[in-house]
Parts: structure tokens; sequence; C-alpha cells
């Protein structure tokens, strides 16, 4: 008997050479394989999609298709051989050959599902570059809800799948098992229901987008990814905050992202001592330095607001558009200098605030007022 005719582990020499050699071509060319299939898979998205590049395509491609088809080779292969009686045996009413048969089918049904979760994340990738070319930021929003929602329920049919096919459970009873205990997994999981309607609700009436400034329940900062579940906000000293998608429905979101423009007001206080004639020219600079800030400007308002013993209110007030916040500060930043060269311009004098004491003598019941500045 030649040597490959001898058998070993209830298999000739030759066919576990064989099926060797076939593990080790795959795992070596595994990379190569998936390369070339993802290039000529990738020729109709091409004609379909021609502002997608192939490199974004096989990057999410070219891994995990490579290890589905060096798994289903490589379990095919062993597929060929004979199961050694030495390593048989029962466990829980299955033998062991048996237990790695539906292994075998397990991993080809996980690879698979690598698979199509990347053929997902693709197509999600050129819907999200189409959409980018747009202004509705709703479509960006709600191209991220629905992949990971299609994800979710390619994950349960593979789930079921390897129920089936690997452990031959009857899926069908299992479902109707299910929907008998469905009305307690309800309950016990009601706030999860609840955040999952809610997240509908998000995407349907766009309260708000990813990237824009809110305010919800005393939480300030950026959306940065609204979930089947949860809304992530990035606040301003950086850290993560995860709200439910309940909250962000029940509660009042203060969207700042959506505002028409941004307000902001000085109220200068000048001394009763300033000239009449100073104050006005004061008011007619500080408004022809506005005028000449539109459009970003929008409005604008200068006029003398109070009158008293203590000092003459001049409240300054303007609306811009809905610019950036480090912008508005410049602005802000350069009325401010303006107003205080302008005051020093016209001489005019910040009034001091006085408190007066009353000091009574009550022997002879006269009484001193005397007048101390506060700083």
């Amino acid at each position: 008997m030649k040597f490959p005719d001898f058998t070993l582990l209830d298999n000739n020499i030759r066919m576990l050479v064989v099926v060797f050699v076939i593990i080790a071509i795959v795992g070596m060319f595994k990379k190569w394989m998936s390369k070339h299939i993802a290039s000529f898979l990738f020729i109709p998205i091409q004609k379909r999609w021609t502002s997608v590049e192939k490199h974004e395509f096989t990057g999410l491609i070219i891994k995990p298709l490579g290890r589905f088809l060096a798994v289903l080779i490589s379990i095919l292969a062993i597929g060929r051989l004979n199961f050694p009686t030495v390593f048989l045996f029962n466990f829980y009413g299955f033998n062991s050959e048996m237990i790695l048969h539906a292994i075998g089918k397990c991993l080809i049904l996980i690879y698979f599902i690598w698979v199509v979760q990347s053929f997902i994340d693709f197509i999600a990738l050129v819907l999200d570059i189409n959409a980018k070319s747009t202004k509705d930021k709703g479509n960006d929003q709600l191209i991220v809800f629905f992949r990971d929602f299609v994800k979710a329920i390619i994950y349960i049919i593979g789930v079921l799948f390897i129920l089936k096919i690997g452990f031959k459970v009857d899926v069908g009873a299992l479902l109707t098992g299910l929907s008998i205990v469905g009305a307690a997994l309800a309950l016990a999981a009601k706030e999860s229901i609840e955040n999952l309607i809610a997240s509908f609700i998000i995407f349907f009436d766009k309260p708000f987008f990813t990237g824009d400034l809110v305010k919800v329940n005393n939480v300030t900062g950026t959306v940065e990814h609204i979930g089947l579940r949860s809304t992530r906000i990035r606040t301003n000293e950086q850290t993560l905050v995860t709200v439910p998608n309940k909250q962000m429905v029940d509660g009042i979101v203060d969207n700042w992202s959506m505002r028409s423009g941004r307000r902001a007001e000085f109220k200068i206080e000048l001394s009763n001592a300033a000239i009449t004639i100073h104050i006005e020219e004061f008011i007619l600079d500080i408004k022809t330095f506005l005028e000449e800030k539109k459009p970003i400007i929008n409005k604008n308002a200068v006029f003398i607001t109070d009158f008293n013993k203590a000092c003459t209110t001049v409240t300054i007030e303007y609306f811009t558009k809905p610019i950036e916040m480090d912008a508005f500060l410049n602005i802000k930043q350069e009325t401010a200098i303006f107003i205080k060269n302008t005051s020093e311009k016209h001489q005019l004098k910040m009034a001091n605030p006085t408190t007066d004491i009353i000091i009574s003598n009550a022997d002879s019941g006269a009484s001193t007022i005397a007048s101390e500045n506060i700083i």
C-alpha cells in the first residue's frame, strides 16, 4: 500500500493533504479573491452611482467578504472528510458530529450576515453622499436612523436563521411561544419601547438634527448622534450626555441652531452731569456704527430708556443673523470697544451709584444725611 493511501483518523492521507492545501491556499489568497470579487461587484454600482469612489466600496467589503470566503471554503472542504470515530461522543442527546456541523453552519451564517451589514453600510454611505448635496439636514439624520434600524432587523433575522439551520429549532413554534409572553416582555421593556417610538417621532417631526446646538432638561450642547433609544449630546464642557429619546420628545427642547438671529444688549448709565447735546451725538454715532454693520446686524435700536436722579440710561440693542457664537462675540466685543471710545470722545462719564446713610440724633431730633460712593 502506498503512503498516500494510508488511513489517519478514518481518512486517507491524500484526502487530508488536499483539504489542508485548500485551506492554506484560501488563507493566503482570501484578500486577493475578495478584492477581485469586490471589483467585479463594483461594476454595476459604478454605473448607477458615478460619484462613489471604488476604494470606498472595497474598503467596506474586502475584509468581511474575504473572511466569509475563507470560512465557507474551509468548512466545505472539511465537510468532505469522514468524521473520526475517536472523537465521536454524545452530549445531551447530540453527538459530536452533529455539534460540529451545527457550529460550521453557524459560522457561515455569521460571516454572511457580516457581509450583508457591510453592504448596508455602503448603501448608507452612498445615500449620505447624495444627501449632503442637499440643504435638508433631515435626510442625513434619516439615513443614520434607518441604517441602524435595518441592521437591527438583519441581526434578528440572522439569529432566527442560525436557530433554524444550525440548531434545527422550529422557528414558527418559537415565535408562537414568544407571542404568548410578548405582553410580559412589553411591560418589562416599556421604557425601551417608549424610547423607540420617540425616536420615530424625532425623525419624522424633526425638532432638531445632528449637529444642532440644543438645550433640554438643563443640558446644553451639540447633538452628536440620534439613536433608536437615546440621543447623545456633547456639552460645552466636552462631556457626553446621553438623554433618552422619550425625554427629548416630552421635554422642552430649545434648538439654538434654528434661531432666526442673535440678540445683544448694552445698558449705559451716564452721569447726569453730561451735556444733553453730547448724549445725542453719542447716540447718533452708535446708530451709525450699527447701521454700517449691515447685513450682519439686521435690526438695531439706541434710545434713552430711563432718566432719574442717579443717572441717564442709554439702552443699545441689536440683532444679528444666526451666526456662529465666536463671530457673534467678536461683533459684541467690537461694539463694546466702540461704545467706550465714543463715550470718551464726547467726554461722557459713567454714573457712580450712591447710597444715602441717615444718621439720626434721638436727643435733638436732628438728622444728618451722608452720601457714600459705592465703587
